[in-house]
């Protein structure tokens, strides 16, 4: 007969979620990132207008395809999502956040940050871990149902749009959101 030890018992327990992460080598991680970042850029697309343009003038987007938030007093956010430069994946990266005050509920949303130039996305890729803060400008949906980009929005160095919300807490931001570079 086997005996469960405490040790064996908490051993196992954090196991489980390690393996659960399929991030080792050779995985499929890196293929399922970027078939939900396709899915994501394709909704933006139609549900967000003039993303497609800030596509086009962006040195370059990452894209977070689906960030789930949760809290009760305590809150925190994580996703993970590919930074897109001329179309193609060069890197991914992870998306955390944490929070303290009055909220409960949870909620999913994805956002993309819209880097909107060369120095802007330098400054970001050399980063340890970069953090959104004030330098950050929230492109929203105007009545007309634009995102009203204009000349004075394409010269603000990164710009984020949040889409696809669904959840109990009402509204998201990025800010203090932490990204770093993540092997798939």
């Amino acid at each position: 007969m086997t005996h469960l030890t405490r040790r064996t018992l908490v051993l196992s327990a954090a196991a489980l979620p390690l393996a659960a992460c399929g991030g080792g080598i050779n995985s499929d991680g890196g293929a399922r990132i970027d078939a939900r970042v396709d899915n994501a850029i394709q909704f933006m697309y139609s549900e967000v207008p003039g993303t497609q343009q800030l596509a086009q003038d962006a040195a370059g987007m990452l894209v977070m395809p689906l960030v789930t938030e949760a809290g009760f007093g305590f809150g925190g956010a994580y996703g993970r999502g590919a930074l897109r430069i001329g179309g193609t994946t060069v890197d991914y990266y992870s998306a955390t956040s944490g929070s303290f005050g009055f909220q409960i509920g949870a909620q999913q949303y994805a956002h993309t940050l819209f880097f909107m130039t060369q120095d802007a996305l330098a400054n970001f890729r050399a980063s340890p871990g970069w953090s959104a803060g004030a330098g950050v400008r929230y492109a929203v949906t105007t009545e007309a149902g634009d995102i009203g980009v204009d000349t004075t929005t394409l010269i603000d160095p990164v710009i984020a749009v949040v889409y696809g919300q669904a959840g109990l807490i009402v509204g998201a931001t990025l800010e203090g959101t932490r990204y770093t570079r993540i092997l798939p």
